[in-house]
């Protein structure tokens, strides 16, 4: 098999960004490289998510519980493994990089449930994508820590500039700052690779963390 490697972090902390730089420096290494998205908007797999997103099960994120809300998530996520990206994953010395994948489940889901729950839920995640589902574990989560407070206001001048409609978790700035208290417990729990994206009340610089995520990912691929 090759290497599945997820780029996850709140909303605003660049994971969009940062996902092409790290592809582009590995294809320039020669090495094969597919970039992934999830969830896959173009895709009739994602329906539920973007019903949801968009607020037509409730214009808040708790109206639709974890559980559900999580199975939107991983059957989108099924139904672009088995079509879109399973049979490069399975050929030697290929590299995927994704832009979140189970990981975003434990992180904005985690955030609607009361702390006693997360270890719970975490184990329910994992075993109901990586187990009962069957799509692969990732080889490395990298996770973009971006304070909550600079990511708000990265997502906001996001829209400005664009004129981008904020979904219902980016419109929910309580649920956006529980989000980053249950990313932080899962990404000690499950072993994360912390790339903190931000000195002081300012974010770091595009190439100051992309190259934090190269060295990381190096150090796994040179070690594989």
């Amino acid at each position: 098999m090759g290497k599945l490697i997820v780029i996850e972090g709140l909303d605003g902390s660049g994971k969009s960004t940062q996902t092409p730089i790290l592809a582009n420096e590995l294809r320039r290494q020669g090495r094969e490289v597919m970039e992934i998205s999830f969830p896959v908007y173009k895709s009739e797999s994602s329906a539920l998510v973007r019903m949801y997103l968009g607020g037509e099960f409730g214009s808040r994120p708790g109206d639709v519980n974890a559980y559900a809300a999580s199975s939107f998530y991983a059957v989108d996520r099924f139904a672009s493994y088995m079509k879109d990206w399973k049979a490069f994953y399975e050929k030697p010395d290929s590299v995927i990089i994704a832009t979140r994948y189970t990981s975003s489940n434990e992180i904005h889901q985690l955030a609607k449930l009361d702390r006693e729950e997360w270890d719970d839920f975490v184990c329910w995640a994992e075993d109901f994508e990586y187990n009962k589902m069957g799509i692969p574990r990732p080889d490395m989560v990298l996770y973009l820590n971006m304070r909550s407070d600079i990511a708000l206001s990265l997502v906001s001048g996001r829209s400005e500039a664009t004129g981008q409609k904020k979904d219902i978790h980016e419109l929910d700035t309580a649920y956006m700052e529980r989000c980053h208290k249950a990313a932080a417990y899962a990404c000690g729990k499950l072993g994360w690779k912390d790339i903190v994206c931000y000195r002081n009340d300012e974010p770091l610089s595009l190439h100051e963390i992309s190259v934090k995520i190269l060295e990381e990912t190096v150090r796994l691929l040179d070690i594989s």
